[in-house]
């Protein structure tokens, strides 16, 4: 099934952030990457129990990001980081963790989060996006040519909403990120709901 993935971001969130968070695991949200990586690890360690809590209660996957011994400490299963931060760490602190992901901008960066023991990668940004002004988009192209690299889930991120979503399925991506289209909307349930109809095939005509 092409899951959806919400990645946070607290700066452009609309309400209280343990709320959204509780919106978006309730809208049926596949996983929340805890992606706050300008805060402390000492305050990452708070936030992040309290998203574990929330993410636990309803069923979400949570995936920590960056901090592996918080992720390590506080008995997360799940952890996302920078290519060059993952390529730091040990075989076994990699190997600790059930989920792990990489951030990966290349084929060459893709092949290297695989052969480093990635059970999945995120590659983008794929369309252009405000996080990210200035910088032209990737594209569909660089997507397909990712997932064709690669034989673990890719997950495209940037710039992804219902308008565009079909296509990134189409280029072979698992799923999709989403910061602002989730930690912003009006409505997370009708957001989620839009993203995954969108991402069906159509039915088939007989």
């Amino acid at each position: 099934m092409f899951k959806i993935i919400c990645v946070t971001n607290r700066h452009i969130c609309r309400g209280g952030f343990r709320e959204r968070i509780e919106e978006i695991a309730e809208a049926g949200a596949d996983a929340v990457i805890l992606r706050e990586k300008d805060m402390t690890e000492e305050d990452y360690r708070r936030l992040a129990r309290e998203v574990m809590e929330v993410c636990g209660e309803k069923k979400t996957r949570c995936i920590l990001h960056s901090f592996h011994k918080t992720a390590a400490d506080l008995g997360c299963q799940a952890l996302h980081m920078p290519l060059g931060a993952l390529e730091a760490l040990s075989e076994e602190q990699r190997s600790s963790f059930k989920i792990l992901g990489a951030s990966c901008h290349s084929r060459e960066e893709a092949v290297r989060a695989r052969d480093l023991g990635c059970t999945y990668i995120t590659a983008g940004h794929i369309f252009n996006t405000d996080s990210k002004k200035g910088t032209p988009g990737r594209g569909l192209g660089f997507l397909r040519d990712i997932c064709a690299s690669v034989s673990i889930p890719v997950f495209a991120i940037g710039g992804i909403s219902s308008g565009n979503v079909m296509q990134v399925r189409e280029a072979g991506a698992a799923g999709a990120c989403v910061m602002s289209g989730l930690m912003a909307s009006s409505c997370p349930k009708e957001a989620v709901r839009r993203l995954r109809s969108s991402a069906e095939p159509p039915p088939a005509v007989f």
